[in-house]
């Protein structure tokens, strides 16, 4: 019987890597222990077997994006501290692994408008980030909008050509019933607030907002408060 000592440490031990080597296969990924992947170079191991993937290679991760569909107001540093593993939608737990690195160093980008639901974007990857920032005025997002009241006559028409509302001037806006009490606005770089404003300009009070799409990504079939990975195929 050998005292615990450092996964990493085992790991050299049996395949005669480097350090550095050992720690990125095991933050990989790759390694497993008594058959279970276990993605963090301090976990300590005993008599347990240890095995490395004949695959493995000793490469840092490949940056992520998580997409969450997070529930009504709750902000985005209390939204990131849901996302685990065990919160990754049930649909989409195929292809990518959840490692524990893909929670790290996450930034949110893409705001909600207040008070919503929906798509909310995560990130490690620079390209994404610098796209949704830089880009921000040419990237469409889409908003579903619960609502009561009776709309004026002509509001669609008013809306998607622009009006004035309390002496503010509001933008042309796509707008369409999806049924008789929902609407969809799809809209660049809306301004926090926005969508409600538009709501009350045309007689309507806003029930609840949902954001489903940014660009060609939508958070599709994602239950509230859960998550999933944006594949290598979808843009925004």
């Amino acid at each position: 019987m050998t005292d615990p000592i450092r996964l990493s440490k085992r790991l050299i031990e049996l395949v005669g890597c480097s350090r550095r080597e050992a720690e990125l296969f095991i933050e990989g990924g790759w390694v497993t222990v008594d058959g279970e992947v276990i993605d963090e170079p301090q976990f300590k191991v005993g008599e347990q077997k240890v095995e490395l993937d004949k695959d493995a290679k000793a490469t840092a991760p490949e940056p992520v994006t998580l997409l969450l569909n997070v529930p009504a107001g709750v902000d985005a540093e209390t939204a990131m501290q849901s996302l685990s593993a065990e919160t990754l939608s049930e649909e989409h737990r195929y292809g990518k692994r959840p490692l524990r690195g893909h929670f790290l160093r996450l930034t949110a980008s893409a705001d909600l408008q207040p008070n919503a639901s929906g798509l909310l974007v995560f990130t490690q990857d620079w390209k994404v980030l610098r796209k949704l920032t830089a880009d921000a005025a040419k990237i469409e997002q889409e908003y579903v909008v619960e609502v009561e009241g009776d709309m004026v006559a002509h509001g669609l028409n008013r809306l998607q050509h622009g009006l004035t509302h309390k002496g503010r001037e509001l933008p042309p806006v796509k707008a369409s019933w999806q049924n008789e009490n929902r609407l969809r606005f799809a809209m660049k770089n809306p301004q926090p607030g926005i969508i409600a404003q538009f709501c009350e300009a045309v007689g309507l009070k806003v029930v609840g907002i949902r954001r489903i799409r940014i660009g060609g990504v939508s958070i599709g079939k994602v239950p509230v408060g859960q998550w999933r990975y944006l594949s290598g195929k979808e843009k925004f």
